[in-house]
């Protein structure tokens, strides 16, 4: 049951702040495998996408005006349905082809499992303030 567009959002947020937390947890696993490369997801190109098909076609975008075919396809984002999942390189890898960057892995894994419970406390929030509507309803 979906209670409100936002519980949905959050609740697709957290499916993929664990989707990043398991990743960055193998990064560190892999932290000695020879040529191993740390993987992580475009965590808010994921979300804008999941937004977008929620939304559906509720959205009132302007249509940008073309008078060439050869013009770009104006602002938007791309149409990917799901996380892309990349490898982040962007640390020198080591004598062994291993390019895991401890301090990086944790540091991400910190800042991820903090927006994990915020997003845990947010729902939480969310679904105190409906039971409290639903029981004031009732005493009426």
């Amino acid at each position: 049951m979906q209670i409100s567009p936002a519980y949905a959002m959050m609740s697709k947020a957290l499916d993929y702040r664990a989707l990043r937390q398991d990743l960055i947890s193998a990064n560190i696993a892999n932290v000695d495998t020879p040529y191993y490369r740390p993987r992580d997801i475009d965590f808010e190109t994921a979300l804008r996408q999941e937004r977008r098909q929620l939304e559906g076609s509720r959205t009132k975008e302007l249509a940008m005006a073309a008078t060439d075919a050869r013009h770009l396809r104006g602002g938007g984002d791309d149409e990917r349905t799901h996380a892309e999942i990349f490898f982040r390189d962007g640390h020198m890898a080591r004598n062994d082809g291993n390019s895991v960057d401890l301090d990086v892995e944790t540091t991400e894994m910190a800042k991820n499992t903090v927006m994990y419970n915020a997003l845990v406390s947010a729902l939480k929030k969310e679904g105190a303030l409906f039971r409290s509507v639903i029981d004031a309803s009732a005493k009426v």
